[in-house]
């Protein structure tokens, strides 16, 4: 699932496709930051995902790709790509929950995109944080099976960092009760 890279990091990488709060100008985003200091993640560039997949906003506006490629009314989505060593992806997975069952990392085929929105270099495999398996269709059903084709400033309004966040349940909790309100009340 990994993939190595030679160029300006001699240890084996991870290519990880970002596409949320990891993403330059977001509120995690000070965790790449510190990887890259420290030499365990290398910003690739701007690309977006080979298949549709649902980019959807969960509680307090946090964003969640579903793997669920190809479901009618998701998109090619843009995000970041990075190369990130074992150091840095033990980080990366802490913060995104794996052991707590909140984001599970897959792979995932990406293509770089230029600044008019063309591809310009081959399509790659990566791996990617998706909502885990768990709650990921009761996601997309309650946002009414509609994806965004990026987490940007406006999908990002109202978003709450975890720390402001009510303390009194466990993420998998609000996502529990985000999810099972259908009508969004």
């Amino acid at each position: 699932m990994g993939f190595e890279i030679a160029e300006d990091n001699p240890s084996p990488s991870t290519l990880i496709f970002t596409y949320g709060t990891l993403k330059r100008g977001f509120s995690n985003h000070g965790l790449l930051q510190d990887l890259m200091r420290t030499g365990d993640a290398v910003f690739r560039g701007t690309y977006r995902t080979i298949d549709n997949y649902p980019l959807v906003c969960g509680p307090y506006r946090v964003p969640f790709l579903l793997n669920l490629p190809g479901a009618s009314g998701s998109n090619r989505v843009t995000g970041e790509l990075y190369a990130v060593t074992a150091r840095g992806l033990t980080r990366l997975d802490e913060l995104e929950g794996i052991t707590r069952c909140h984001y599970e990392r897959l792979p995932i085929m990406v293509e770089p995109i230029s600044a008019t929105g063309d591809g310009e270099g081959k399509a790659c495999a990566a791996e990617a944080y998706y909502a885990h398996r768990s709650y990921a269709a009761e996601m997309w059903k309650r946002n009414g099976k509609r994806g965004y084709v990026v987490y940007g400033e406006k999908e990002a309004k109202g978003y709450v960092k975890r720390k402001d966040r009510p303390q009194n349940l466990s993420f998998l909790d609000q996502i529990h009760v985000f999810v099972s309100s259908i009508d969004g009340n």
